[in-house]
């Protein structure tokens, strides 16, 4: 098919045809047009896995580790195959378009959806999207940029106007997305958010750059629901809104176009970008299949993405464990039956499995030595909701629960059994008034259970009949994320009786602009602190080694809100103490999505981040804390020790700006600016060996248009074969422009057995040594010395040299005028 097939189906096409196909058709799904041959297009989420359209635990899918997570392996070809995975999984589900990768970064640590983008350096931001990207499109599943741009938090991300200079939007903000133009991505997600007064939907950033000056040929699509106007968007390079039907294009587009308010060129070109989104999809008649490569061993790859991505922050020796000194092991914590393995919002994906930290380790162990838990005290989290580990139906006693949904006399229209009591997505036939969901539910403990019901407008919950929640609760925000996928709701005490049955009903009255999302959950009677706190003392000391795996819950990470605090929640910092005073042998596996505080890191004799790691979590656990895989992960993100010493901590509006007045010197740019020493710097992790930095050599001079390629010899000194990241940053000595104190420009990744030296390249760009010059529009050079550090993180270089810029000729003599070097 031709390069001008996508122009000659657009000439076909009357204006009202036109204008149909630029809204969604239904909330996953653009429109089709048969008269060009185009079908339906189908999104979905897909930063953690690929859901599909639907939100129903029956339809599983494959769960990948968290996007830091995937960062932290610093391993683009790693993450390419992850990407490929993600494309099968799409295929298999129909699915065309997959809305990842998440670009924006990591600016504060509170960032409540931290989780789900890469890093804080937009430069390597840059290559592991470009990476994932790769992977998808290969496949023939479009991959999406998203969310253009500075949508790096939550905190009323709605219609929060982020003020941020040119500068810093060129060099920081918008150059993750340059790179996934220069990678060939399809599509691009222009996010909620305000930049410098102007909704991005309608923002000319859209145009320039995206479009004219990057060459961006593909489709720039609205977040979902983000469109709110019509003329000023449909004349911004907006091409898609999402979803549909309806909105501020179906409504009043086809009129604007008719009174000149909007050019036929512009209708036009949105148009020819769409069909030619179909032709590369497969979507488009006559368009050649997407090629599609070997089927992927999913779980192996998920395993060996968690291993590579796990960052041992410290280690006294304890790692690996050797089995032969173990007879008994301790592993301690909630986490570790329960982890954490995947973000909250709308990226969640239900997987077939999840291995838990204590059945990987069983399964390792194998019966080899005795393996025992204990949970620590209670987190404080809201209660779960129910699942079929808990409750029967109350018809077939199938495990779950019953869904019923009523009309307005109460006359059952319909019911399923269901597996959970999070229900987002019911269906929803005519007449329709009430959705039920009701569970028998045999406690395990006895004594104050807490009910919860999730949901909006009138709602009502008893147990056996006596009423605990009937009340009407008011819809009090527009967020999709929270309407739809984690809606609040009140909760209610009630004693129950060990192993003695209650019927627990819920129903919530369906209202216009409320959704159907609908969440019943029950938690039992917690243990008192103190008894916890002793059964996990007690547990590490009859062990040889302890495992304690905290983290943080569904609540303080997820898209939605940003967190207020880096502490982990509950008593966890107790329980780590605790075990620590009764077993010298403690290892600390931390599994959160973002930095947290971590007062006992010196106090314990390892500490391993896992992140967020999807269904393999506990299999990939096990390879580490055995050996069996060395923890290849650095930190893609600066770690504080407290939550005060970083520089950026705020994501809230004031007066609903959120200025970004750190302006270039975004993360480890920023604890270099101001002097202070982290807990764990960018860059940062260790193997299970240990590595000399021996040499450097750089060109002496390098022409600014062009890169050059820095030169290290590291030797493994330690006693087994591993993995090092040589990392290389740039510095500005003298500098007549504002630069960072030092910022990354390269790194690669060499193998060594014990006793062995390895030379490594790596390539600096040309754009690494160049700024956004505003008053030039333009990149620009600085000749000049520029030193070259080498080391493996932000805060360990022990390796310069230096290479001298040679400018273009006029260049060299308005820098001399300026300030010499």
């Amino acid at each position: 098919m031709s390069d001008e097939e996508p122009d000659r189906l657009t000439d076909k096409l009357s204006p009202r045809q036109k204008i149909r196909l630029l809204t969604g058709g239904t909330t996953w799904r653009t429109r089709a047009e048969p008269a060009v041959g185009l079908s339906e297009v189908v999104t979905s989420d897909g930063p953690a896995g690929v859901r599909g359209e639907a939100w129903d635990e029956r339809l599983t899918s494959v769960l990948l580790p968290s996007a830091s997570a995937l960062a932290a392996a610093w391993d683009e070809q790693l993450v390419e195959r992850v990407g490929g995975l993600l494309a099968e999984e799409a295929r298999g589900k129909g699915v065309h378009v997959v809305l990842a990768p998440n670009l924006n970064l990591h600016r504060s640590p509170l960032a409540g959806r931290h989780f789900e983008c890469f890093s804080e350096d937009p430069w390597l931001v840059g290559r592991i999207g470009a990476a994932l990207i790769r992977g998808l499109q290969a496949e023939g599943v479009a991959a999406t940029a998203k969310h253009l741009v500075a949508n790096d938090s939550e905190t009323g991300r709605l219609t929060v106007d982020v003020r941020v200079d040119e500068r810093t939007l060129r060099e920081v903000c918008l150059a993750p997305f340059e790179a996934a133009v220069d990678a060939g991505v399809w599509a691009v997600m222009a996010g909620y958010n305000r930049v410098n007064g102007t909704t991005m939907t309608a923002s000319s950033l859209l145009d320039h750059p995206l479009k004219d000056e990057w060459g961006f040929d593909g489709v720039v699509m609205s977040d979902w629901g983000a469109l709110r106007t019509a003329v000023d968007t449909a004349n911004a390079a907006l091409d898609l809104a999402m979803p549909g039907p309806g909105g501020p294009w179906d409504d009043t587009l086809a009129d604007a176009l008719a009174a000149g308010h909007v050019p036929q060129s512009v209708i036009d070109d949105k148009v020819r970008r769409l069909i030619l989104l179909g032709q590369r999809v497969g979507a488009l008649d006559g368009a050649p299949a997407p090629r599609r490569r070997t089927t992927t061993d999913a779980r192996r790859l998920l395993r060996r993405a968690v291993t590579s991505g796990a960052v041992l922050l410290s280690n006294n020796g304890v790692l690996p464990l050797r089995e032969g000194d173990l007879s008994t092991l301790a592993v301690i914590g909630t986490h570790a039956v329960a982890p954490r393995v995947q973000g909250g919002g709308s990226a969640g994906v239900f997987p077939e499995r999840v291995v838990t930290p204590l059945d990987g380790i069983r399964e390792r162990v194998g019966g080899r030595a005795r393996v025992v838990h204990a949970p620590g005290p209670d987190l404080g989290a809201p209660p779960a909701p129910l699942g079929p580990r808990d409750c029967a139906d109350p018809r077939s006693g199938a495990p779950g629960v019953l869904l019923r949904m009523l009309d307005a006399d109460g006359n059952e229209l319909y019911t399923e059994h269901r597996g959970s009591g999070r229900l987002l997505e019911p269906d929803v036939p005519d007449g329709a008034h009430t959705v039920e969901i009701s569970a028998l539910l045999t406690p395990e403990a006895g004594g104050v259970w807490e009910f919860g019901l999730g949901g909006f407008g009138r709602m009502s919950l008893t147990v056996d009949g006596r009423s605990l929640i009937d009340s009407t609760y008011p819809r009090r925000t527009d967020d999709p994320a929270v309407v739809h996928v984690t809606p609040p709701g009140p909760t209610a005490r009630h004693p129950l009786a060990a192993e003695v049955p209650v019927l627990v009903v819920a129903r919530r009255e369906l209202a216009p602009g409320t959704g159907r999302a609908t969440v019943l959950t029950a938690a039992p009677p917690a243990r008192s602190d103190a008894d916890a706190l002793a059964d996990a003392v007690a547990a590490a000391r009859s062990a040889d080694a302890a495992i304690v795996v905290v983290g943080t819950t569904d609540g303080s990470e997820s898209e939605g809100h940003d967190r207020t605090t880096l502490a982990l929640p509950g008593r966890q910092d107790d329980l780590v103490r605790a075990v620590a005073a009764a077993n010298p042998r403690t290892v600390v596996v931390v599994n959160s999505g973002g930095p947290v505080e971590l007062p006992w890191r010196d106090e314990v004799d390892a500490v391993l981040l896992t992140w967020l790691p999807g269904q393999e979590a506990g299999g990939a656990l096990a390879d580490i804390l055995f050996g069996d895989a060395e923890p290849g992960g650095r930190l893609p993100t600066t770690w504080p020790a407290r939550l005060a010493d970083a520089p950026v901590s705020t994501t809230r509006p004031v007066e609903g700006r959120l200025t970004y007045d750190e302006g270039i010197h975004v993360g480890h740019r920023g604890w270099l600016r101001t002097g202070r020493t982290p807990a764990y710097w960018f860059g940062h992790g260790l193997g299970y060996t240990t590595w000399e930095y021996e040499s450097v050599v750089a060109p002496d001079t390098v022409d600014e248009d062009g890169g050059f390629t820095v030169r290290a010899l590291v030797r493994n000194t330690g006693e087994r074969r591993g993995r090092e990241v040589v990392q290389v940053y740039l510095s500005r000595p003298g500098s007549a422009v504002e630069r960072p104190v030092r910022w990354l420009a390269g790194y690669a990744a060499v193998h060594a057995g014990p006793g062995e030296s390895v030379r490594v390249d790596v390539p600096v760009a040309a754009r690494s040594l160049r700024h956004w010059s505003v008053e030039r529009q333009e990149w620009a050079g600085q000749p000049g010395p520029f030193t070259v550090h080498v080391g493996r993180s932000a805060g360990d270089l022990p390796l310069t040299t230096r290479v001298r810029v040679a400018g273009r000729p006029q260049e060299s003599a308005l820098c001399a005028l300026r300030r010499p070097d």
